[in-house]
């Protein structure tokens, strides 16, 4: 896999027919303070008939966001509770679904690989999903403490 990805936080899922490729900026400005140098993108994630905005740092820029990725691979995962994370660079990327039913899509600053279990197990709490029976997937390889630590709470924790 020699995808390149931006790790970037600034960007939202906007439901395909509330999108207006028109001002997209206008959609990403709602949710995240934008910079001046900040070139506003989008890309469809058809699976979700969604559209991820997200900033870029330059306009010439071709690499699409990490979330993107994980929006893009979520529909893979053979499970019913589909959790797919991708921790890289102090920031986690996350997708949660229940069948093809899209429950969340975030990114969370996360230093630490505590912090970003803190946010997956926030965030399965809050949508009353049970670890122990659902297995978390993740995008790039995680060390084998990181792995070891997942294991006490998941039925099973598995690579891309």
């Amino acid at each position: 896999m020699n995808e390149v990805s931006l790790l970037t936080p600034k960007c939202t899922l906007v439901p395909a027919h509330f999108f207006n490729p028109a001002s997209p900026g206008q959609s990403l400005g709602e949710v995240a303070l934008l910079d001046d140098a900040d070139s506003v993108k989008w890309a469809e994630v058809p699976a979700y008939d969604a559209v991820l905005v997200y900033a870029c740092p330059s306009q010439e820029s071709t690499a699409l966001p990490e979330l993107w990725y994980v929006l893009r691979d979520l529909p893979g995962i053979r499970e019913y509770n589909r959790i797919l994370a991708s921790w890289k660079e102090g920031r986690l990327f996350l997708g949660i679904a229940q069948g093809g039913t899209l429950l969340l899509a975030n990114t969370y600053e996360a230093p630490d690989f505590t912090t970003a279990e803190y946010y997956v197990f926030l965030a399965m709490r809050s949508l009353q999903l049970n670890p122990e029976v659902s297995t978390i997937y993740f995008r790039h390889p995680i060390g084998a403490e990181e792995e070891m630590s997942l294991y006490r709470y998941f039925k099973g924790v598995e690579i891309l």
